[in-house]
């Protein structure tokens, strides 16, 4: 989820907002089926239709939750890259917010001691990627260096979320709500309609039909279809943006390990399925296995470390850094919903 400065999770001036135990359900519940109707959520929560519907505006409203509709990179062509950019102290939070107006960045934070910047590209055309990469990054004055690894597999944070969410709901509840995404493989073309449509979801996973059949120009019936026909095609996936803070986890933090290649499939699935990580992929580079954590203390994140990451076979060089702010996750910025500051300029 996109925070702005000043929201709860940064500001020492307003309390942080922990939720409950419904907040976390409906989190969960929204995570396996993000479109799901209030009355369907309420049926499963066992709460009323009333009680579903305002328990998630209000979480919407206040910028703690959004649900999102995107595009599985590996299906429609994407270029996925790990990007972590240097520069002088003072700069990173103006180059954050500038890569986080653009609609091919996502995972924006500010890293170690607020001199690094981290994101993640989703590109359309290697010359879209290149242009921000070997151009405007190198030639940004105040970016003293730019590290760029190209995702290969993504073992965790795509389709079916963060395992670490998993923690209101029964077996049999999120059974209920349960729908396989489909292990499709080769590039689905989009066409002019579908990126309109992928455009409002991006922003609103939850947008109403009549919404997106007015974005994509269509009647309400095909674009109802289309929603459905490129979720069963495993090309469109939903996913919860929420800050860990709000779910009680105060720290997160950046890994990159170095793997013995014949062991980092299983290294990845085995990082991939601890609870306390939302992302982790293998990558190009002489550290090939990049993660995201979050713990609830620094503590938890040293045990964490030395226990269960230590016992991974394969695992060599290992680099954490913490994370100091969140200035965007995977959807696009949102107008109207108090998620972010609008930066002063773009790249």
């Amino acid at each position: 989820m996109t925070t702005q400065r000043g929201a709860a999770a940064d500001s020492p001036d307003r309390p942080v907002a922990e939720f409950d135990l419904l907040d976390r359900q409906l989190a969960q519940a929204l995570m396996i089926d993000g479109r799901a109707s209030f009355s369907r959520l309420a049926e499963v929560l066992g709460v009323s239709d009333q009680t579903v519907t305002r328990r998630y505006r209000r979480l919407r409203g206040e910028g703690l939750l959004r649900v999102i509709g995107l595009p599985l990179g590996s299906r429609v062509g994407l270029y996925q890259s790990n990007v972590r950019v240097q520069c002088v102290p003072g700069a990173a939070g103006a180059i954050a917010d500038a890569l986080a107006r653009r609609r091919d960045i996502g995972w924006v934070t500010i890293n170690a001691s607020g001199t690094e910047v981290s994101c993640m590209t989703r590109s359309r055309s290697r010359r879209e990627r290149d242009l921000l990469l070997l151009d405007k990054l190198p030639r940004t004055r105040q970016v003293t260096g730019v590290s760029v690894k190209t995702i290969m597999h993504v073992f965790v944070g795509g389709p079916g979320g963060w395992p670490g969410l998993a923690a209101g709901l029964g077996a049999d509840q999120a059974a209920a709500l349960h729908r396989d995404f489909p292990a499709a493989t080769g590039e689905f073309e989009l066409d002019d309609a579908d990126h309109a449509l992928l455009a409002v979801l991006a922003r609103d996973g939850r947008a109403p039909y009549p919404e997106l059949a007015a974005a994509v120009g269509k009647s309400e019936s095909t674009v109802r279809r289309r929603v459905e026909h490129l979720t069963d095609s495993g090309v469109l996936y939903f996913d919860v943006e929420v800050l860990p803070i709000h779910l009680g986890f105060h720290v997160e933090a950046m890994l990159t390990a170095a793997v013995a290649p014949a062991d980092l499939d299983a290294a990845g699935r085995a990082v991939g399925s601890h609870p306390e990580v939302p992302f982790a992929a293998a990558t190009t580079g002489p550290t090939n296995l990049a993660a995201v954590v979050v713990c609830r203390e620094i503590e938890d994140l040293y045990e964490y470390l030395t226990g269960r990451v230590g016992a991974i076979k394969g695992i060599g060089q290992l680099e954490v850094v913490q994370v100091l702010r969140t200035v965007k996750r995977a959807g696009l910025l949102t107008d109207g919903v108090r998620l972010y500051d609008p930066p002063e300029a773009v790249y």
